[in-house]
């Protein structure tokens, strides 16, 4: 309590006391001189008087405590206030200092990132990762920083991009000039790709193991048209990067998370993919020539025009991917789940699709040349106009499926499964379709010439009549061959 509060409080009772003692002698006076008073009435006045005085001074004490019990309130408050207003100072005087420790820290990292010697580049990022994470605010502006670091010492110039091109074309050519010579492709066949600098390499790192859940909402990290050949992406975390024209070449990205990743135009030859999530992402235009997509998950993913050639895709995940115009000459995709994808004008010449799960996919028009089907699951596919020459269909099951003006030449369909499959007009000239189940098939149109039906099951005389056959056409021993076959040259 301060001296002025003591002061006032002690002059507060001095003049309590004064009144209390004047009040009594006043008393004492007044009964004295009431001379007429008897004894008894005298003690009575004088219980009143003292009774009057005490009520008095207890009023007056009532008086002092709340005038007290005020000022120490007031007091108290006063004091709250000048701690809160403490407390606020000290909080800006820690951001004060936070900024200052940041500011301090960012400055000497990105001055780092110029230095002539890559070990001390590489210390400016990792002390820009620990900012990052000392300071979640930051986050974001660090990884833009370190992004166009990346951007700055990759770029992929025109010139240089045209001359790496125009060298990947040459050697491919030489490649395919070689492959159709022997007719055996190379599947470990790539283009020679380079080692990528080991700053780039640990900027790249912090970049993909940074928390995701910290990135700004709708907006994407950008390493559009970098050149990051060879780059080392283990199980790394590209969800939703902008990759647009760069270049992944020979990357290894095993069970990376490329979710909703835009790698339009992107070059991923040679790279390995290897269980990659790769749920729509936009890969329109990607090359991924020989690559490596075995168990990869590419769910709705965007391929159209994506050239896969040589590419192992095996139990990889195409359910409802668009690859119309896709190139997928001599890939492999066994056991391949392309449920629903889109296929459309795909060229799929020389692809092992053994076993693959093509329910209801759409492959209008595709080129199916040479390409291996057996046991393949194609209930319900879309394959108007589709070439199968000489495709192995091995026990495939087309039931349901569309078959209209498809050219099935000399094609293998040895045990498959054609019942209810609609084939107006389709070519299966010299085809083989022994033991072929041809229930409720419609053939008509079809051209038969020279076609193996022996052992065919459930084949129909009206099947037949409304196909095009000739006396080289093969039927089951149960068929009777139409009058116009005989008749026919």
């Amino acid at each position: 309590m301060s001296a002025n509060k003591t002061g006032v409080l002690s002059k507060w009772l001095i003049a309590t006391t004064v009144i209390f003692a004047l009040s009594l002698t006043l008393i004492f006076f007044a009964l004295s001189s009431i001379r007429e008073l008897s004894i008894q009435q005298q003690i009575q006045y004088g219980i009143q008087a003292l009774t009057t005085a005490a009520i008095i001074f207890l009023g007056l004490a009532v008086i002092i405590n709340a005038y007290y019990g005020a000022q120490c309130a007031q007091a108290l408050h006063k004091s709250a206030i000048a701690a809160e207003k403490n407390i606020e100072i000290g909080i800006q005087n820690t951001k004060i200092s936070q900024d200052k420790l940041i500011a301090e820290r960012f400055m000497s990292a990105i001055a780092q990132l110029g230095h002539e010697k890559i070990e001390t580049r590489a210390g400016a990022i990792y002390a820009l990762e620990r900012v990052s994470q000392d300071f979640p605010e930051e986050h974001w502006t660090i990884m833009e920083i370190l992004t166009a670091f990346v951007r700055e010492n990759t770029s992929i110039k025109e010139k240089e991009q045209s001359r790496h091109e125009d060298s990947a074309l040459a050697q491919f050519d030489k490649h395919k000039a070689e492959t159709y010579r022997t007719q055996q492709p190379d599947l470990n066949f790539h283009p020679e790709s380079t080692k990528i600098r080991t700053d780039i390499q640990v900027a790249l790192t912090v970049i993909t193991r940074r928390n995701s859940l910290q990135d700004r909402e709708n907006q994407k990290l950008d390493l559009r048209n970098t050149d990051i050949r060879g780059a080392d992406l283990l199980e790394a975390n590209l969800e939703g990067l902008d990759l647009r024209g760069s270049n992944l070449s020979g990357a290894d990205l095993r069970g990376c998370n490329l979710i909703g990743a835009d790698l339009d135009g992107a070059k991923l030859t040679a790279s390995i993919l290897y269980e990659a999530n790769l749920r729509g992402a936009n890969l329109r235009g990607a090359n991924l020539c020989w690559a490596n997509l075995n168990r990869a998950n590419l769910t709705g993913a965007n391929l159209r025009g994506a050239n896969l050639t040589g590419a192992s895709l095996r139990a990889a995940n195409f359910q409802g991917a668009n690859l119309y115009k896709a190139n997928l000459q001599q890939a492999i995709l066994k056991l391949a789940n392309l449920s629903g994808a889109k296929l459309f004008l795909a060229n799929l010449q020389g692809a092992k699709l053994g076993k693959a799960n093509l329910q209801h996919t759409g492959l209008i028009g595709a080129n199916l040349n040479g390409a291996n089907l057996n046991g393949a699951n194609l209930c319900g596919a879309n394959l108007n106009a589709a070439k199968l020459q000489q495709t192995e269909v091995y026990f495939a099951n087309l039931s349901e499926a569309s078959l209209t003006e498809a050219n099935l030449y000399r094609a293998n369909l040895i045990g498959a499964n054609l019942s209810r499959a609609i084939l107006d007009q389709a070519n299966l000239h010299e085809a083989n379709l022994m033991g072929a189940n041809l229930s409720g098939a419609n053939l008509c149109d079809v051209k038969l010439e020279g076609a193996i039906l022996t052992g065919a099951k459930n084949l129909e005389l009206h099947q037949i009549t409304v196909a095009l056959g000739d006396r080289t056409t093969r039927l089951p021993d149960y068929v009777e061959v139409p009058t116009h076959w005989r008749q026919s040259s």
